[in-house]
């Protein structure tokens, strides 16, 4: 009976191949290496391997020497029959110093461990990678034939096989997968890598008429199932008379560029290649891609464009393999084990429906049947009256589901069940956005209750209108606009960041102010709080980019609602209604541009950018013409409100000139 101690069992290699050695009946134990944080990846891992009772766990680490592994259990270690070494970094993308920890350091302590243990075989998975860009057939008994090794990955595969090879503590092995994609039965795959990269790109072009297309003829690649590498490795593992020897588990008859491309096509429905564009035309755009990496403009334009589709720059240089792999040896040695790779095009199907399902990093990009709001969470601040209790109203007759914020939860409650008596869904999330602490609760609450929160529309406001002479002494209304109008939004938005960042999926729309536009006399803590987060956006959205996260800002003409009732000449200006006002923000949440505003807004910013001496020179006039409001206030003998309700004709036509502004 055997015993084995795994590596990487948490790994998609890993899993499989545990679960293969648990269903032969020749085995006695089988001790899984796993670090302390990965013991519930590995539990998830192992629910529904067969004999599981067979199975003991050693926590440890291949980083630290001995594989940080207790004294006690090295004793019930000792004399294993089988050392099997997945543990490893696969990421062609890894700069040096991660790589040599993971992949060079990490093979030398297994190596020391296994002598240690007097071990009776040591068997190491190595990969393809280390034949580098060697030309021509390389043969399971090459090694080091003088290629170049192109990436970090590539070197530290190619290192720590050396150190297998010339150790000589205990008999060894070696296996050599080719690019490793999912299950071929169920598409199980546990990370993007490989052709996984370009399925993104792909799924962009479902839909897209079924037009003759040519392929650049790049070179052949190689890919298989975990599958068949987990059960080649299995019967590899037991085969005696093996030791010293490599194994490439590879496909026989290496892919082409034209035949990856339309088997994963057709299963992504977008058009399939009619042919291949020749070697001797593809080669030379193979170079322009090479040479790109040394034209800092052309660099970035290139690699903005493959970051927007989830593609590593690298990958374009190791796309295909210049070595074709012989596996002669290797199903020699599985003869009669009735192992064979399948046919990619018989199984791309299946990896293209796991992908889509489970591992396409956009998928929460995706619309729902019913539009872009259909079943989307979409936060809400100041969703108990006015414009965001119109707005929640749209967004859950739209198909969204709208997660109420305000103060007052009995004020929710009532929009809660407007929405509901109408055949819609919301929540409600009473909360202080001034606070950190009921900010932070809240979204936790929202997490734990909510599949997702997919957009966020910061419309809670206050607004102070009072001219600069009668806030001498009022820096606190400085104060209190910048808390709700941009702390209050920022708290929220850093809040709900990592969640949207982790979903590469996000909308942010910031219900901002004409007033930003222009020059709005008597609004220089309003508008300026405003302007804070509209610049707070610009900024973020050039960092979030890549994650997909989005940011509208509304410069919001005036609206008739509570905030303006106190300022009395506002009965006579034109105004939006707040179901206007929430058609807008619909706009933002459904179509997600940078900005939407008013005519009369961008006339007043393209004025101020061509002429701004003239336009403060027209503010200023409107700030004689215009008084300030009783709700203001005054010291000293200042007398405000004459003439509030009795509007002059050049007032009435600075209104009209500057339809939807504050004045």
């Amino acid at each position: 009976m055997a015993t084995y101690l795994v590596t990487g069992a948490t790994g998609l290699i890993g899993r499989h191949f545990v679960r293969e050695v648990l269903e032969r009946d020749d085995v006695d134990r089988v001790w899984l290496l796993v670090r302390e944080q990965s013991r519930e990846r590995l539990d998830r891992a192992a629910r529904g391997w067969p004999s599981a009772d067979r199975v003991r766990t050693v926590v440890g680490d291949v980083s630290q020497p001995g594989l940080g592994i207790a004294a006690d259990q090295l004793v019930e270690l000792t004399g294993v029959d089988h050392v099997v070494h997945l543990a490893a970094l696969y990421d062609v993308t890894a700069d040096d110093e991660t790589s040599v920890t993971a992949n060079v350091d990490g093979t030398r302590h297994v190596i020391d461990l296994a002598g240690e243990l007097g071990a009776g075989c040591l068997h190491h998975v190595s990969s393809v990678a280390v034949a580098g860009d060697y030309r021509g057939k390389f043969t399971e008994d090459m090694f080091d034939a003088g290629q170049r090794l192109v990436t970090a990955y590539h070197r530290t595969k190619f290192e720590s096989e050396r150190l297998v090879r010339t150790q000589t503590k205990v008999p060894w092995r070696v296996y050599r997968p080719a690019i490793v994609v999912g299950h071929s039965g169920t598409g199980e795959m546990d990370k993007i890598d490989g052709p996984y990269y370009f399925f993104s790109a792909l799924s962009r072009l479902d839909g897209v008429p079924n037009v003759p297309l040519v392929v650049p003829d790049i070179g052949d690649t190689n890919i298989v199932p975990v599958d068949y590498v987990a059960k080649a490795m299995v019967h590899l593992v037991n085969q005696p008379g093996l030791d010293g020897r490599a194994f490439h588990l590879v496909n026989p008859t290496p892919q082409s560029a034209k035949e990856v491309y339309n088997a994963f096509a057709k299963a992504a429905g977008a058009p399939v290649a009619a042919g291949a564009l020749p070697r001797r035309l593809s080669n030379p755009l193979v170079g322009l891609i090479k040479f790109a990496e040394n034209v800092p403009g052309v660099s970035i334009a290139r690699d903005a464009v493959l970051d927007r589709l989830g593609i590593p720059p690298v990958l374009l240089t190791t796309l295909t393999f210049e070595p074709r792999f012989d596996s002669t040896a290797t199903r020699a040695a599985l003869a009669g084990s009735g192992l064979e790779v399948p046919r990619l095009g018989d199984y791309a199907d299946v990896l293209w429906r796991y992908w889509r399902e489970h591992l396409d990093p956009f998928r929460a990009r995706r619309e729902g049947r019913r539009g872009g709001l259909d079943g989307r969470r979409v936060v809400i601040t100041g969703a108990s009256s006015g414009i965001g209790r119109a707005t929640a109203l749209k967004i859950a007759a739209g198909g969204g589901v709208p997660l109420l914020v305000a103060r007052r939860e009995a004020e929710l409650e009532e929009v809660r069940a407007e929405i509901a008596a109408a055949g819609g869904h919301a929540f409600v999330y009473p909360c202080d956005l001034t606070d950190d602490e009921s900010v932070a609760k809240t979204v936790s609450r929202m997490l734990a209750e909510q599949p997702s929160v997919d957009m966020l529309v910061n419309n809670a406001g206050r607004s102070i209108r009072r001219a600069v002479r009668l806030s001498y002494d009022r820096m606190h209304d400085y104060e209190r606009a910048m808390a709700i109008n941009y702390f209050g939004a920022v708290r929220l938005i850093l809040a709900l960041l990592p969640h949207m960042t982790e979903r590469k999926f996000g909308h942010v729309v910031n219900v901002s102010s004409i007033g930003v536009q222009g020059i709005a006399p008597r609004f220089s803590a309003y508008v300026a709080s405003k302007a804070a987060l509209d610049y707070f956006s610009r900024i973020v959205a050039t960092e979030t980019h890549g994650a997909g996260i989005t940011f509208t800002t509304i410069h919001m003409p005036l609206v008739r609602t509570a905030m303006i009732r106190p300022t009395k000449i506002y009965d006579a200006f034109p105004t939006k209604s707040p179901e206007q006002a929430a058609d807008m923000v619909m706009d933002a949440l459904v179509n997600r541009p940078k900005h939407i505003g008013t005519p009369s807004g961008q006339l007043i910013s393209t004025a101020y950018s061509l002429a701004p001496g003239l336009v403060d020179a027209v503010a200023y006039q409107g700030y004689r013409i215009f008084p300030d409001s009783t709700a203001a206030g005054g010291k000293d003998g200042i007398k405000v409100g004459k003439g509030e309700r009795n509007l002059t004709a050049a007032a009435g036509a600075l209104i009209r000139l500057t339809r939807g502004f504050h004045w």
